[in-house]
């Protein structure tokens, strides 16, 4: 025994069972009181439309290594510039600040000598040199890597990502 409740304004039908006459919010009541579903919105708000969303599931079976190289080569040498440009500026913070010379008193007193100094530019050079080894090092690891990742994709069939694309 269902009564069919047609709201004037809206033009929506509200069903109405004798099990949830009584309970809250259901359309009879409403149209007793002369609301309709729009005025608990507001007037002239459209209904939220949910995202669509797209998902689908990618493997990555393989890494191509000169790409790998590439990237690798432009990130490492970034790193080394940073860290020596960091290193340089700390350099002349502690000069200026007088550390530099404590520690060449401290070196000077140890190893017998008046006259003993740190020289700058042999040291950034030296730090140079050792930052480009590990640089070339890092590289060849990190190739290594990909290498491995593309032998063991073969056996293990690779990682799946999934891919969500939101409207």
């Amino acid at each position: 025994m269902a009564e069919a409740l047609v709201d004037r304004d809206t033009a929506l039908v509200d069903t109405v069972t004798p099990a949830t006459a009584g309970g809250r919010g259901n359309g009879l009541r409403r149209a007793w009181r002369g609301e309709s579903r729009r005025d608990k919105r507001g007037v002239g708000t459209a209904p939220r439309r949910r995202p669509v969303e797209r998902r689908y599931r990618q493997t990555i079976r393989r890494i191509d290594l000169w790409s790998v190289v590439k990237i690798s080569i432009c990130f490492y040498l970034c790193a080394l510039v940073v860290l020596l440009v960091a290193a340089m500026v700390l350099w002349w913070i502690a000069t200026a600040f007088g550390a530099v010379k404590n520690v060449e008193d401290f070196i000077g007193t140890l190893i017998g000598s008046d006259d003993f100094e740190l020289l700058t530019w042999r040291l950034l050079r030296g730090a140079t040199l050792i930052g480009l080894v590990l640089v070339c090092i890092m590289v060849v690891t990190t190739v290594v890597g990909a290498a491995f990742y593309n032998l063991f994709s073969e056996i293990l069939g690779g990682v799946e990502i999934t891919v969500v694309e939101e409207e």
